[in-house]
C-alpha cells in the first residue's frame, strides 16, 4: 500500500512539474525564436536541406492519394501563413505521417520506462498525426499579428502620401519603398505588380483579402473600394480608416492587458500550486496515512 501511494506521488509530482517545464519552455521558446531564425538563415543546408529532400518525396507520393477537401484546405491555410518554407499541402501530410511515426515511437518508449499500458502510446502518435496542422495555424496566427500591428504606420504612410497629391498607385509604390518590412509590405508590393500588370484597383485588392482573409485589413480594404466606387476622396477615407484603426488597437490593447491576469490563473493553479503543495505537505500526509506520526 505504502509503494502505491508512493508511486502515485512521485507520477502526479512528474506530471505537475513537466506542465509546469513545457509552459516554461513554451515562453522561453517566443523569446528565442528570433535568434533561431537567424542561426537558421545564416546556416541553410546540412540536416534541415536532407530533411526537405525526404519531405518532399513523401509529399509526391501523397498526391497519389489525398483527398481534395484536405488538399483545399491546406491550401488556404499555407497561403495565409505565407506559405512557409515553400510548402505544399502534401508536404504537410507528410509531415503528419513523419510526426505520427516519431510520436508512436516516443510513445512507446515512454509508457515501458514507465510501465504504463502500451495503448497509452497511441497519445504520441495522435500529438505527432496533429502537430504540423498546429504548426501551420500558429503561422497563420503570427503572420496576421505581424499584419496588425504594421497596418496602422503602412496606412497613415499611404494617407500622406495620397493627400500629399499622389495617386493609389504612386502612393502605394512609397509605402512598399518606405513602410516597414515584414508580410504587409510583401503583400502590398503583390497588389502594386498586379497593378502594374493590367489588374484593376479592384481586383487587386480583392485578391490581397482573399489571401490573408484578415478582418482588420479586410474592412480597411473594403472601404477604399466602396470609396473608388462611388468617387468619394480617397484621402479622406484613408484618414477615416487611420484614425478608426488606432482606435480599435488601443481598445484591442486594453483588453489584452486586462486578460493577462486571468490567463496567469491556469498555470498557477495548474502546475505550480500542486507541486508546491505536494512538497509541503506530502511528507505530512504520506506519515499520518500510515501512522508514523509521533513515533
Amino acid at each position: 500500500m505504502a509503494e502505491m501511494w508512493t508511486t502515485i506521488l512521485i507520477a502526479a509530482a512528474a506530471i505537475f512539474t513537466a506542465g509546469a517545464a513545457a509552459m516554461f519552455g513554451l515562453g522561453l521558446s517566443n523569446f528565442v525564436q528570433p535568434f533561431l531564425v537567424e542561426v537558421k538563415d545564416e546556416s541553410a543546408g546540412g540536416m534541415s536541406g536532407a530533411g526537405s529532400v525526404v519531405i518532399r518525396k513523401l509529399g509526391v507520393m501523397n498526391r497519389r492519394f489525398m483527398w481534395p477537401g484536405y488538399e483545399d484546405r491546406m491550401r488556404r491555410t499555407l497561403i495565409k501563413a505565407g506559405e512557409p518554407q515553400g510548402y505544399k499541402p502534401e508536404d504537410i501530410m507528410a509531415l503528419q505521417e513523419i510526426g505520427l511515426v516519431v510520436g508512436l515511437l516516443f510513445g512507446l518508449v515512454v509508457v515501458n520506462a514507465i510501465g504504463f499500458n502500451p495503448a497509452w502510446s497511441l497519445l504520441g502518435a495522435a500529438i505527432g498525426l496533429f502537430y504540423p496542422l498546429i504548426w501551420a495555424n500558429d503561422k497563420v496566427n503570427k503572420r496576421h499579428l505581424a499584419i496588425s500591428r504594421a497596418l496602422p504606420f503602412n496606412l497613415d504612410l499611404l494617407t500622406l502620401s495620397v493627400e500629399a497629391g499622389l495617386d493609389f498607385t504612386a502612393a502605394l509604390a512609397k509605402v512598399v519603398e518606405k513602410g516597414k518590412g515584414g508580410p504587409l509590405r510583401d503583400e502590398l508590393a503583390l497588389v502594386l505588380k498586379q497593378l502594374k500588370m493590367g489588374k484593376t484597383r479592384e481586383e487587386a485588392l480583392k485578391s490581397m483579402i482573399a489571401r490573408v482573409d484578415l478582418p482588420a485589413l479586410s474592412q480597411f480594404v473594403t472601404a477604399l473600394i466602396q470609396a473608388d466606387k462611388m468617387g468619394t476622396s480617397l484621402g479622406k477615407v484613408l484618414r477615416i480608416q487611420s484614425t478608426q484603426l488606432r482606435i480599435e488597437r488601443t481598445q484591442r490593447a486594453e483588453k489584452l492587458a486586462n486578460e493577462a491576469p486571468v490567463k496567469m490563473l491556469f498555470p498557477l493553479i495548474a502546475c505550480i500550486f500542486p507541486t508546491v503543495f505536494m512538497v509541503l505537505f506530502g511528507p505530512i500526509v504520506f506519515a499520518f496515512m500510515f501512522g508514523n506520526v509521533g513515533g
